[in-house]
């Protein structure tokens, strides 16, 4: 996306902020994906938890395999927007969660033996077809960031082998691990050494190994050959069905945050451009991972004339979502892109300071058409609180 781009969108036309998901980029990913599934047989999952944004869920449907789901509200959003099978997988369920799940969900992943054995009489009494799993844990760690890191120390998510029971394989139909973050192949290829080294002895009396997610498949510089392979392989050794559940790679580079300038004040570092978007409560991952999204038009700080930090319009004082260079001096009404902004970001709004969630557009670059399908008030700010 450039600003040729930009100006086929022509910001002028939606509200601001607005996020706006295209669905010709959708449909690209999507067609890589589907590649990857009939080269290997795998199935891939949509991941709700970074992109659940169902307006646009046209170009997805019918070619991915169905959605994967953290609990109850996910699991009956991809039962009713999506269709195809929905996979449940969560660090602990409530008695009230089974009881909505059992409804709608066509795999349940346990994170614990322990909730395994407290909730399997309860699945299997549904009266459907529920297949279930356990999450392990290889203990081999790929993740730069600690708190995106499944396997780190002390973690609290999945199964160690030492912990595992194989008495109870006669109980669950698969195994998941997840452990991956923005990930190449070559990250899977090793993890996968550590999956098979640990649990590969269980793997021929199950019925399939879900991979998670993590991987980055539809980024340009990811090896699709070598995933193959490693799904091709798992595959053929050990006769598992094979599931992946991508989150960003879906809808990777597949959407925009557009917003506008209200204010430029001068400080002693750089002058802010403060903007009606925020970090903190539209796309908190900036402040969580950290990282600095690309603007359209923008370079890094020093490198065009001017030169500035743009902030949010919350009160936090760290609300800063980076600094950045344009060719002319920022003033207010000016409307700035926000890149790759499809991912985990509607998905984490908030309301912090009773600031607006943005707007959301669908848009398809390949015929213009555009349309705002969702508009948030005040309503939305007072139904969430008491």
């Amino acid at each position: 996306m450039d600003r040729a781009y930009l100006e086929r969108l022509n910001p002028a036309r939606l509200p601001s902020p607005c996020f706006v998901v295209d669905e010709a980029m959708l449909a690209a990913n999507a067609a890589i994906l589907d590649g990857v599934q009939q080269r290997t047989g795998a199935r891939i999952l949509l991941a709700l938890k970074g992109f659940a944004t169902f307006a646009t869920f046209g170009p997805l449907r019918g070619v991915l395999a169905g959605t994967c789901a953290s609990g109850p509200f996910e699991a009956r959003l991809g039962r009713e927007t999506f269709g195809g099978e929905v996979h449940v997988a969560s660090p602990a369920y409530t008695e009230v969660d089974i009881d909505e799940l059992i409804t709608v969900a066509d795999h349940i992943v346990f994170n614990s033996l322990g909730q395994l054995r407290r909730f399997l009489p309860r699945v299997r009494a549904s009266g459907r077809p529920i297949e279930m799993g356990i999450r392990i844990n290889p203990e081999h760690s790929e993740g730069r960031v600690a708190i995106y890191d499944p396997c780190t120390a002390g973690s609290r998510l999945g199964v160690r082998r030492k912990d595992f029971a194989p008495e109870m394989l006669a109980d669950i139909d698969g195994l998941h691990f997840h452990s991956l973050c923005e990930h190449n192949a070559d990250a899977l290829a090793r993890t996968l050494e550590a999956v098979e080294e640990k649990f590969g002895a269980f793997l021929p009396q199950l019925k399939w190994l879900n991979m998670g997610g993590g991987h980055h498949i539809t980024r340009a510089d990811y090896d699709v050959d070598l995933l193959c392979k490693c799904i091709e392989r798992v595959k053929n050794r050990y006769g598992v069905q094979v599931y992946l559940e991508p989150g960003e790679a879906v809808a990777l580079n597949a959407g925009l945050l557009v917003a506008t300038v209200l204010d430029v004040v001068e400080t002693d570092v750089l002058p802010v451009a403060i903007l009606d978007t925020s970090a903190a409560c539209h796309m908190p991952d900036v402040l969580e991972m950290p990282y600095r999204p690309e603007v359209i038009g923008a370079g890094r700080s020093g490198e065009k004339a001017f030169s500035c930090r743009l902030g949010g319009k919350s009160c936090l004082a760290g609300d800063v979502i980076g600094d950045y260079s344009f060719d002319t001096v920022l003033r207010p009404g000016d409307r700035l892109a926000f890149l790759d902004m499809a991912i985990y970001s509607m998905v984490k709004t908030n309301t912090f300071n009773g600031v607006p969630l943005p707007a959301i557009a669908r848009y398809d670059s390949r015929t213009g058409e555009l349309e705002v399908v969702r508009r948030y008030g005040y309503e939305d700010f007072k139904n969430r609180l008491s």
